[in-house]
């Protein structure tokens, strides 16, 4: 099982190389959330290449994929659809909105209106819409890659902390190295920035990884460690809010993600501290004092691993 999805894996990371060069290493981060069905937030400053990284992870894969630019007159209804009348019929039907895809890109999320940003909340968690009282689903796998600019807050509406948790990683690309972006400018083409990648694998083989990687033992040890990592944050006088149940369902999922993706059929408390970052990092709040004394959540989150002692032993 690992070794099809490292193969599965490392075509998607060429694949999405092509677009996005010099960034291996988030790509298999971004790549192991979506292994697990999990959604992204990918946040940054502009030009980075977080819609470019969304669209090219869309592109690999031979499903469906809709992208919404998210204003603040977007209603939620231009999200997940809407019951209209047909005037032949004399009845009401359900016109579906761009949810109903496999891929939902939604380019700075925190544009849109809380109103709007929290339709987003059920099919996220259930893969499911419900309109007019009836419950929907939505095709699978699904997932949900959106994009914001931590920088700019003119007409933004920051994600509630309830909206936050729904994703399970959230990643920041920066900026390419001087080697890489000299390379970019001089490989640059007009052209280049229409050309579409071909997908290199399908809806049916990727859910049948997710459901494999679902499956794979991780020891008692390993949990273990994921929870008293949790229970740390929950209890830390510097946060005012720790990571709940939720992420770290999540944390143990990716890491599932992230070793068979280094074709491994086991979890090592090193796949757990890569990982802690990534996906607990947007789930805790700094409290007041902390934010005041200059206090950042990439250092703290570190202390808070670091701090926790590491298992003896990651054997099933």
């Amino acid at each position: 099982m690992a070794g099809n999805t490292s193969l599965v894996v490392n075509a998607l990371i060429d694949n999405v190389d092509q677009v996005i060069r010099g960034k291996r290493d988030q790509i298999r981060l971004a790549l192991c959330c979506l292994l697990t069905e999990g959604h992204l937030l990918l946040d940054d400053v502009p030009g980075t290449g977080k819609t470019s990284l969304a669209k090219a992870i869309a592109n690999s894969i031979a499903g469906g994929w809709k992208r919404v630019q998210f204003t603040p007159d977007l209603l939620p209804t231009d999200i997940t659809g809407v019951m209209v009348y047909d005037q032949r019929s004399g009845q009401f039907s359900f016109r579906e909105g761009p949810v109903f895809t496999n891929v939902l890109i939604g380019d700075e999320i925190n544009r849109g209106s809380p109103k709007t940003q929290s339709a987003l909340l059920e099919v996220m968690e259930e893969r499911q819409v419900t309109a007019d009282g009836t419950s929907r689903d939505v095709p699978r796998p699904f997932f949900v890659i959106a994009t914001q600019n931590p920088r700019d807050f003119q007409g933004t509406f920051p994600l509630p902390d309830v909206q936050l948790d729904r994703f399970a990683m959230r990643l920041t690309l920066g900026y390419a190295d001087a080697d890489t972006e000299v390379a970019i400018l001089e490989e640059y083409t007009r052209t280049q920035r229409d050309d579409e990648l071909e997908p290199v694998t399908d809806t049916v083989e990727l859910d049948e990884i997710i459901s494999n990687i679902d499956r794979l033992s991780v020891a008692h040890s390993i949990s273990e460690y994921i929870v008293q990592i949790a229970a740390a944050t929950r209890r830390h006088p510097d946060l005012r809010l720790g990571v709940s149940t939720r992420g770290t369902l999540s944390l143990l999922r990716i890491a599932r993600a992230f070793a068979a993706t280094d074709d491994r059929d086991f979890v090592t408390p090193d796949d757990v501290k890569i990982l802690v970052a990534p996906v607990f990092g947007h789930r805790v709040a700094l409290s007041a004092e902390a934010e005041l004394r200059g206090v950042t959540i990439e250092t703290l989150m570190a202390d808070i691993a670091d701090s926790v002692p590491v298992p003896r032993t990651s054997g099933a």
